[in-house]
């Protein structure tokens, strides 16, 4: 359009020119179409917004403990809830859970179930079926990992008994797990007993505020309508076009992609860590002295800042900076000199002729934001001293590598649980102690953390992490934030978790046109 009615405009200015005799035209033909010309390409104004949509996927299941798809989960935020919910702090919140009770001998948790705690459709919340969706949650891709230590969950005397293979008095840091009413777990819609039902009319699928929500809070919209968006892609499209008007993205993963249109973006601290890891096997990194020289050398924030889009928070410590009990503390500020002269002493004076030693920095190529921040370390790492290389490899190399201990360091990333418990990266029979770390005082802390109760815990946490600062095994260098996407000037006051975006509704504002 713009480049005919270009074409156009040259037309006129020539025939005026040549003095064409029989163009029959108006007064000011140049001024008229140069504001039809404005008039085409300016932006509309946007229709007013009088209800909120949030997307979905038709035809997928809403079951939270085998839903896959994040738009599933945050819908299914609106619908269901858990024994406990974590908050901004990740410190765990009773919902559904009355009171609860640890028997650290029999290695047995006691929870019962609020008397008032009702579903959507008038029944009880009971114990019987916070078990069987635990149970299911054992087994879930979702869950499983999370609840490796539970051997079994049952109903028993009107409360909820959970058994342990080890130590865990951090439990229900690990059961914001959101509960369905047993039966209907097979359905696409299975009951939940959050502050919305799921419901369907001729204009499609939509929420509708809960009459018999056992909370008895305030709600700030009576109706939430959904929209059908079969991938993130039509999702995107659909929130630029201000269709939706909420998204939960994760701005940094492997199919990331832009986000067009303006829009208000509210950041959620996530318990996922990326890191480097190391492999004290090698001789080159057998010294610790090295290692934390190493781990003094990376400016998280500029990474962050630089190649993750602002999308997470610098971190020397193995728990989010969101956590109540993180302790900066024990952080060091980054300098460049502080890390050639940490460098120098762990290599000893340099000597004449000298090469630099050379280390390999193995990354998964499929993620372009892990891949420039791998690089971003190994530019910081690298000097007269030291070469770090990039080694960027498809998903199943890089995996197949770490399992074979074919690397000197790799950029990592794994979810914590929200007690911040490390075994799987540092203990002896870690999974993931890809590094072959292990030493009886990391095993000993470990088992401390896991068995600490109250105030004490804090200091345990604080005790494993000045020890992993000396003997730094590994590098924390971030924890990964997820954005919440609003139409701009639609929300304010948003509150949101990583598992619940609408944490604390009730104390939002939404602005619509009536």
């Amino acid at each position: 359009m713009k480049r005919s009615l270009l074409c156009l405009l040259l037309a006129l200015v020539l025939l005026c020119t040549t003095g064409c005799s029989d163009w029959e035209a108006a007064d000011d033909p140049l001024g008229e179409l140069s504001s039809f010309y404005q008039t085409e390409n300016d932006e509309p104004e946007p229709e007013p917004l009088t209800a909120l949509t949030l997307p979905y996927v038709s035809g997928e299941t809403l079951d939270p403990v085998t839903a896959t798809d994040t738009v599933q989960q945050t819908v299914g935020a609106l619908l269901y809830e858990g024994l406990f919910a974590l908050d901004q702090q990740f410190q765990p919140q009773p919902v559904l859970a009355d009171s609860w009770e640890y028997d650290s001998q029999r290695l047995v948790w006691t929870i019962r179930v609020r008397a008032d705690a009702l579903f959507s459709d008038g029944s009880a919340v009971t114990a019987q079926d916070v078990a069987a969706t635990l149970e299911r949650a054992r087994t879930s891709a979702r869950y499983a990992q999370r609840l490796e230590d539970v051997t079994g969950v049952a109903a028993r005397n009107g409360a909820v008994m959970i058994w342990l293979s080890r130590p865990l008095s951090t439990l229900p840091c690990r059961l914001d797990i959101p509960v369905v009413k047993s039966g209907t777990e097979s359905r696409a819609v299975p009951v939940g007993s959050g502050p919305y039902v799921f419901a369907q009319d001729d204009g499609g699928a939509y929420l509708t505020a809960s009459t018999l929500w056992w909370q008895d809070a305030a709600v700030p919209l009576t109706e939430i309508r959904l929209q059908h968006c079969k991938d993130r892609d039509s999702a995107l499209y659909a929130f630029s076009s201000r269709e939706i008007q909420l998204l939960v993205l994760d701005l940094t993963a492997s199919d990331g992609t832009g986000v067009s249109g303006s829009g208000d973006y509210t950041e959620i601290p996530t318990p996922v860590m990326q890191f480097i890891g190391m492999n004290t096997r090698r001789t080159a990194l057998e010294d610790p002295a090295l290692r934390r020289a190493l781990s003094a050398g990376i400016d998280r924030a500029t990474l962050v800042s630089s190649c993750l889009l602002g999308q997470g928070t610098a971190a020397q410590l193995p728990a989010s900076p969101a956590y109540s009990g993180y302790d900066t503390a024990l952080e060091t500020a980054y300098s460049a000199a502080a890390y050639t002269r940490a460098l120098n002493e762990a290599l000893g004076e340099p000597r004449e002729n000298e090469k630099p030693r050379t280390l390999t920095l193995l990354v998964n190529q499929e993620n372009s934001f892990k891949v420039t921040a791998a690089q971003e370390v190994a530019f910081s790492l690298s000097n007269q001293r030291l070469t770090v290389t990039v080694d960027a490899v498809p998903w199943d190399t890089f995996l197949s590598r770490l399992q074979d201990g074919n690397f000197d360091l790799y950029y990592g990333e794994c979810r914590l649980t929200a007690d911040w418990d490390v075994s799987a990266l540092l203990g002896w029979e870690g999974s993931l102690n890809y590094g072959g770390w292990g030493d009886e005082e990391t095993e000993r802390l470990l088992s401390l953390c896991r068995t600490a109760e109250g105030d004490s815990r804090n200091a345990a946490l604080r005790q494993l992490w000045e020890h992993l600062l000396d003997t730094a095994p590994f590098a924390p260098v971030c924890f990964k934030s997820l954005s919440v996407l609003t139409t701009e000037g639609v929300f304010s006051g948003l509150t949101p978790t990583e598992t619940n975006p609408f944490f604390r509704m009730g104390r939002w504002s939404v602005h619509l046109e009536k």
